[in-house]
């Protein structure tokens, strides 16, 4: 797969330290690190802490992937256990499946 070439920025809401909230930090780092390799940014938020932010992004459920950058924002709910959905949702799949399977 190529690299991306865009730089993601990222954010992960999640509602204190429960298991599914630590099920989702593990494995969106695991995606980021394997697939984006340094360009990215995180910032992780606890809507228990920041309940604003949360309100501000109208975030309804926990714990929430949201793309902010590159453009679309796209949202993924959920622990984050599927890959694929994971990568769907970040526009990194679709790229892939762009170049490889439409190649003559």
């Amino acid at each position: 797969m190529k690299k991306p070439k865009k730089a993601y920025v990222l954010k992960l809401y999640v509602a204190g330290n429960t298991p599914t909230s630590v099920r989702a930090l593990k494995t969106l780092k695991d995606i980021l690190e394997q697939e984006f390799e340094g360009v990215y940014a995180l910032k992780v938020i606890d809507v228990l802490k920041s309940p604003q932010l949360a309100e501000e992004d109208k975030i309804l459920a926990t714990p929430t992937l949201s793309k902010i950058l590159p453009p679309p924002v796209r949202k993924i709910i959920g622990d984050l256990s599927d890959r694929e959905r994971v990568l769907i949702g970040l526009d990194l799949l679709y790229e892939e499946l762009s170049e490889e399977d439409f190649e003559e």
